[in-house]
């Protein structure tokens, strides 16, 4: 037989439904652009530098040791954590607010929000079957990457959503779990990027007692902050710190696992999965100084600005003249608002494609 008409021969797919899910989300157009859409810092302003897509791997990584060590669904927290981003613009989340921004001011109401827009990636956006759009994911996994972060209601969503997902009950475990794995990877990542590019130094973050706990752990290994090895360490540290300390007081739940909690746990239900309320005090501080150290440092303000400039550049160009929009993006007037085709479009693209198109558009900036 050949080795064509044996892999025919095979009728029942071997592979579990959040298996299959994972792997219709990997081997999409929106994942790949992931690797060229900005995290913090712009995909062009260095190789070391975390992209949306590593981000996207390392959330994936963390939220399968947390859904193990819970005895959850590690292939459900994986597919959530690898789709919860798909829908970030070029620019990270500056670029989001951007078309937010746009889209109200010419009285588009709904505006623009990330989580929904990974729902529309993999629901409508993107193509892979003739009868019908979307790559055709599991309720948990759809459920999963509109809710994995509170508040799960918005207040533009339609009833027949609300209907369907149910946004005043709480989404799996599984889900829930990626939105501290989503937390514990960007913290540590962060501040590993700012230190490796000079940007922030520790010395930056002491006033934090998260930061000042893991220095002196890493201290105790023989190394002082000199040390290239310092930050690689630090950087360990801190995940399994975090990852721990998650695990220590979240194992003891006694909560349905069968992956799907709607219409079982009010989402008004405090649960008891997640961190302890003197962590999350410490994380909210430590959050507090990066966004005064780091996210707000002079190099990242103005690239940026540039980012801000190039999503509305966009945006103006294909409102005035929509035949700059390619075909497919055209059709799809006769079912969307040309508001909401236009953010499609713009959302799509990676930091890279946007400003190759700009500078085509107004001329290189």
């Amino acid at each position: 037989m050949r080795v064509f008409d044996r892999f025919h021969a095979i009728k029942d797919d071997f592979r579990d439904p959040y298996s299959r899910d994972r792997d219709r989300v990997i081997h999409s157009s929106s994942f790949r652009r992931l690797e060229y859409k900005t995290q913090v810092f712009l995909n062009s302003d260095g190789d070391y530098f975390r992209t949306r897509l590593t981000h996207t791997l390392e959330v994936s990584q963390i939220a399968r040791s947390l859904a193990k060590n819970l005895n959850l669904n590690e292939t459900l927290a994986e597919v959530i954590a690898l789709s919860h981003d798909l829908g970030h613009t070029p620019f990270g989340h500056i670029g989001g607010d951007e078309i937010d921004r746009l889209l109200k001011a010419d009285g588009y109401k709904n505006g623009f929000e990330h989580n929904f827009q990974s729902f529309r990636v993999v629901s409508y956006l993107e193509k892979r079957y003739l009868d019908f759009d979307g790559l055709n994911l599991t309720f948990a996994t759809l459920e999963g990457i509109l809710k994995h972060s509170k508040p799960y209601k918005k207040k533009f969503f339609s009833n027949s959503l609300d209907d369907i997902f149910k946004f005043d009950y709480h989404p799996s475990l599984e889900a829930i779990i990626v939105d501290s794995a989503d937390e514990i990877a960007y913290i540590s990542h962060d501040i590993d990027d700012g230190i490796k590019y000079g940007l922030i130094t520790f010395d930056d973050l002491l006033d934090s007692e998260l930061v000042c706990e893991i220095f002196e752990v890493v201290k105790k290994q023989n190394l002082t902050p000199n040390d290239k090895i310092f930050r690689y360490r630090f950087t360990a540290e801190m995940i399994n710190n975090l990852v721990y300390t998650f695990l220590e007081n979240s194992k003891y739940h006694n909560y349905p696992t069968d992956t799907v909690l709607s219409k079982q746990i009010k989402a008004t239900e405090e649960l008891k999965i997640g961190f302890d309320k003197e962590l999350k005090e410490k994380i909210a501080k430590l959050k507090s100084i990066l966004v005064k150290k780091l996210y707000r440092n002079e190099q990242i303000v103005k690239r940026m600005f540039l980012a801000k400039r190039c999503i509305e550049g966009l945006y103006k160009a294909f409102m005035s003249e929509y035949n700059l929009l390619p075909s497919e993006y055209k059709v799809r007037f006769e079912k969307k608002s040309k508001h909401r085709v236009i953010a499609d479009y713009i959302a799509g693209m990676s930091d890279r494609f946007a400003l190759k198109l700009y500078n085509e558009l107004y001329g290189k900036v």
